[in-house]
């Protein structure tokens, strides 16, 4: 039963997969979208109404309805943390979306507004912070800490113990060892394998596939 009603912050790809998992695994009923007046572009999203975040208070106050913040990681997550710190000013309450289909063992205290997809594997004794996406099928070993306003994409390895700061982008397949230090702002591209502590606004790239020197169709394989 859908007992309690929620308005998703944003109209762009991410609000619209927000919309479909919250509607198809929590309790909460979407019942439309907010954004800056200034960006929108069609009083529909999703077959439901766009309404102005100006005045959301007024037509949607927050004693009455949740809000989540449906944004993804442009400007290194800044844009979401923005409208986090906004929303939660205005007072609404952000809840968390945590798939009933992924492993989610820790019981350590968790903040709000995390977007935790399926396949995730949260091991015990994982602390997470506040306006973070999981994307799907990630790895999150024991102890691991996980600051705030982060972005995880697909099939990242998080090593135990390792500490995740905030406003960070970890690329699909990105691996971290052990008990390392992930810095504020750091960037992690697909692929990359991190073996020690970064700094502050780092970006990582991973060593690129080498073009062999012949075609597929020459090579003896047996």
């Amino acid at each position: 039963m859908k007992n309690k009603k929620l308005i998703i912050i944003g109209n762009t790809n991410n609000a619209k997969l927000a919309h479909y998992y919250f509607s198809n695994d929590s309790e909460y009923e979407v019942i439309g979208f907010a954004v800056d007046k200034a960006y929108i572009k069609e009083q529909l999203f999703c077959g439901l109404p766009v309404f102005p975040l100006e005045k959301l208070r007024e037509t949607h106050p927050p004693e009455k309805f949740e809000a989540f913040i449906g944004i993804g990681y442009s400007n290194m997550n800044k844009i979401r943390e923005t409208k986090y710190n906004t929303l939660k000013l205005m007072g609404y309450k952000l809840p968390n979306y945590i798939s009933t289909k992924c492993s989610y063992l820790t019981q350590e205290p968790i903040g709000d507004n995390n977007l935790i997809l399926e396949d995730n594997t949260i091991q015990p004794f994982v602390s997470i912070g506040s306006n973070n996406v999981f994307w799907s099928g990630n790895h999150i070993g024991h102890d691991v800490v996980i600051g705030n306003h982060n972005f995880i994409s697909s099939h990242v390895v998080i090593s135990g113990f390792t500490i995740i700061g905030n406003n960070v982008f970890l690329g699909v397949n990105s691996t971290f060892r052990d008990a390392i230090k992930i810095a504020d702002s750091t960037l992690v591209a697909a692929g990359a394998i991190i073996m020690k502590d970064t700094q502050f606004g780092e970006v990582h790239l991973p060593a690129r596939s080498i073009l062999f020197g012949k075609k597929s169709d020459e090579l003896e394989i047996s």
